[in-house]
């Protein structure tokens, strides 16, 4: 029978490591599917019960009419004068469009279609005269103050004229109120719709009337278009009054400016300064070219006397001057000056240099050449004196056109100050000319328009009487609460799943704890007044809680098959887990197949006298290590279990000296050689750390998570303390299980069925039958 419960258990037990408490979670859609399936039948009364709350709600609901007409805007309009209109956008804009629809949704044609059709009155927008306190306060105030007037004729002939006016204020008021009430009414039933890519505007109205709603949706379009015409005459007449007076005010302007104009050229003594301008800029343009040449002039007249004043004493670089080698006489004297160096080279081939033939022509040379150079010395004197004069003669014409130039500046400067002042007049007086022409052809033009009307839309289809009802969809409303309040109730379901910190199956103690899991003990119902039955291992109806147990014990003893589990401690993280009971009927089960000593060590809260019927002052564990009693005096034998019982006797203010002094240890040591197995029931370790100080002496360590409860963080905050002291944790004890709600959830789907184990046909096992006294269980 165990074999499906141990194949979860002890799967994937081998590799699954301690230190794996903080596993990394994923998302796991399969959990979330079974508590959907958990919680169906919630989740289906939950939406029967607001289906049927939306029908109650929906069928009352009286049926409304929606009614539309279409209204075309037309664009451009058609225009008689070439002339733009005064009223109005650029039609051809989008926004002109955008700005009528807002139109039609205004509170003024709202409140002109109200007016028009009396809607005020009408009983779909006039509800029923109000009730409740706010009334009664004032029908007692009416009341209070006709009765003062009659008790008290004075009062009531002093305040007669306040009467009335209140009285009217009142009814001022009321009206207001109720116009404003019914304009809001109004308004949240129409609907203003542009048809996309057209000038077609749809106007519809919703009301629990067919014809209503036609006639509102057809008078809005009606209103709109008087609207627009009214207020185009009244803009045009507006106009028309602010052109005439402006009139005036610009002719008188444009009569001053023009008289400025004609003093200004009376007193300038101008007749048409254009023409003398342009001669004063085409002298000044002649003047600067007529400066730059001169100043080039004077550069280079400056140049060559500065190269011939350099190379005064050079005959050599004087020669090379482009004056001296072009002069006729000093070429005349090269060809001389040739003619006798070859003389002497045909002299040479004959006679040596101091035949008399030589010498005399050598001389005929040096005569030559003496005459070359003063004729050249003569020739630079006369050039340099003729440059001289002509670079003092350009500085002299360059000083007359810089002044000339100067002259002509300041005339021009003059002339252009003048012009400036021209033009301002003249732009002054062409600006008032044209503000006047254009009044006065707008005052003509609004004046010749003033009785011609073109409306700026037209009814297109106009609205009739809807024959079905739009709204409400009362199949739908049912539908749409139906299917909202399933998804409301899976989302609740998802969402408390998902907030829900407790450990609840195989995956949560491996994944999450990073523990095994050594079995789980099904939630036994009993009443909260009592405690749950010590005993109910050895009742047969409860079968499931025993194969518990009995699984329980199977899987501790294999645990260890190299070392007996001698001393077998059990905790829990809080108090409430059941740790107690878990421990009790192990005890139970182990006791069925040997001799086993119960121990209780939780010496701050015991339990375990009450429970099995002993008086409180009953000597246990503390008296023993406290050397008072002997180990006879304080254990006792269960006579239903035949288990022995060690409570936890004299109350002490120390447990943990007690439970981490020597004479414990050797304790345990000595009840460890006389019987099989010995259960260490331990307080929890979140209050205390009284399960830390005694599991130095355990053989085995029995962590208990109560399901669905205790929050894992909780969870392992407890494991990790035991494992920070090197102690082994065997593995984890999911208590009180619920199994309905768990096979619904699919999280230990099979475990515990009735296969073989029917409360009418279940047979104790024979060894733990014949191992237990011909006791009646109770």
């Amino acid at each position: 029978m165990a074999k499906q419960l141990d194949a979860h258990i002890f799967k994937g037990s081998t590799s699954m490591s301690q230190n794996d408490a903080s596993a990394t979670e994923t998302l796991d859609v399969g959990r979330y599917w079974r508590a959907i399936l958990a919680a169906k039948w919630r989740i289906i009364g939950f939406a029967l019960l607001m289906t049927i709350v939306a029908g109650l709600y929906v069928m009352p609901m009286p049926a409304r009419y929606v009614a539309t007409s279409s209204l075309l805007i037309d664009a451009e309009h058609a225009k008689v004068l070439s002339i733009q209109e005064v009223y109005g956008l650029n039609s051809n804009s989008k926004e002109y469009l955008q700005t009528q629809f807002e139109v039609l949704k205004s509170r003024k044609i709202a409140q002109r279609v109200i007016e028009k059709l009396n809607l005020v009155n009408h009983p779909l927008f006039n509800p029923p005269a109000q009730t409740g306190p706010v009334q009664w306060l004032r029908e007692l105030k009416s009341d209070v103050t006709h009765y003062l007037r009659d008790a008290m004729p004075a009062l009531a002939n002093t305040t007669e004229t306040d009467a009335i006016n209140n009285q009217n204020n009142t009814a001022t008021q009321s009206y207001d109120s109720k116009l404003d009430r019914v304009i809001r009414h109004f308004s949240q039933n129409l609907t203003i719709s542009p048809v996309k890519n057209t000038q077609v505007v749809n106007i519809s109205f919703e009301s629990e009337s067919p014809q209503l709603s036609a006639t509102i949706a057809n008078t809005v379009a009606e209103v709109y278009i008087e609207n627009y015409l009214q207020s185009k005459l009244d803009v045009t007449t507006q106009a028309t009054t602010w052109l005439n007076g402006s009139l005036e005010g610009l002719r008188q302007k444009l009569t001053a400016s023009e008289q400025r104009l004609s003093d200004f050229y009376e007193r300038e003594k101008l007749v048409n300064i254009d023409g003398v301008e342009g001669l004063t800029t085409d002298e000044i343009q002649g003047l600067s070219k007529q400066l730059l040449t001169a100043q080039n002039n004077v550069k280079q007249q400056k140049a060559i006397y500065d190269k011939i004043r350099d190379k005064s004493g050079d005959i050599n670089g004087l020669r090379q001057l482009p004056e001296v080698m072009n002069n006729t006489s000093v070429q005349n004297v090269d060809r001389e000056l040739i003619r006798a160096r070859s003389k002497v080279s045909e002299l040479s081939r004959i006679y040596g240099p101091k035949h008399p033939k030589m010498i005399a022509a050598q001389a005929e040379i040096t005569s030559i050449e003496q005459a070359r150079n003063n004729q050249i010395a003569t020739l630079i004197d006369s050039i340099s004196a003729d440059y001289l004069a002509a670079y003092r003669s350009a500085l002299t014409k360059v000083s007359e056109l810089k002044q000339e130039l100067e002259d002509a500046k300041a005339r021009y400067r003059h002339l252009s100050t003048l012009e400036t002042q021209r033009v301002s007049l003249q732009r002054e007086v062409d600006i008032n000319q044209q503000l006047y022409n254009s009044f006065f052809t707008r005052l003509k033009e609004t004046s010749e328009l003033d009785g011609f009307k073109t409306p700026n839309a037209r009814l297109l289809d106009e609205a009739s009487a809807p024959l079905t009802a739009t709204k409400p969809k009362k199949a739908l409303l049912v539908l749409a609460a139906a299917f909202a309040s399933v998804i409301f109730g899976i989302m609740v379901a998802v969402f408390s799943d998902a907030f829900n910190r407790g450990i609840r199956s195989v995956e949560d103690v491996e994944n999450t704890l990073g523990q095994r899991l050594l079995g789980l003990i099904p939630l036994q119902k009993y009443r909260r007044s009592k405690n749950l039955p010590i005993r109910r291992f050895f009742e047969k109806k409860h079968y499931q809680f025993s194969e518990a147990i009995r699984t329980l014990r199977t899987s501790i003893m294999l645990l260890r098959a190299d070392k007996p589990n001698k001393v077998i401690l059990v905790t829990s993280s809080v108090p409430r887990e059941g740790k107690t009971t878990v421990a009790i009927n192990l005890a139970f089960g182990m006791g069925c197949m040997g001799k086993v000593l119960l121990v209780e060590a939780d010496l701050r809260r015991p339990e375990l006298a009450s429970q099995f019927g002993l008086p409180g002052f009953h000597p246990g564990l503390t008296n023993i290590i406290a050397g008072t009693h002997s180990e006879d005096e304080c254990i006792v034998t269960d006579e239903v279990s035949g288990i022995d019982l060690l409570v936890a006797g004299s109350a002490t203010s120390n447990p943990q000296e007690l439970l981490s002094s020597v004479s414990f240890k050797k304790l345990i040591a000595l009840l460890s050689q006389q019987y099989d197995h010995i259960i260490l029931d331990t307080a929890p370790t979140q209050a205390v750390s009284d399960a830390m100080i005694a599991s130095s002496v355990c053989d085995s360590l029995i962590y208990v998570v109560k399901a669905d409860s205790t929050s894992d963080k909780v969870i392992r905050s407890g494991l990790s303390r035991f494992l920070q002291l090197g102690r082994r944790i065997d593995g984890v004890v999911l208590n009180k299980v619920d199994l309905k709600k768990a096979t619904k959830m699919g999280v230990f789907s099979g475990f515990y069925d009735q296969y073989g184990y029917q409360a009418a046909s279940y047979q104790m096992p024979p060894a733990e039958a014949d191992s237990l006294p011909q006791t009646k269980a109770g």
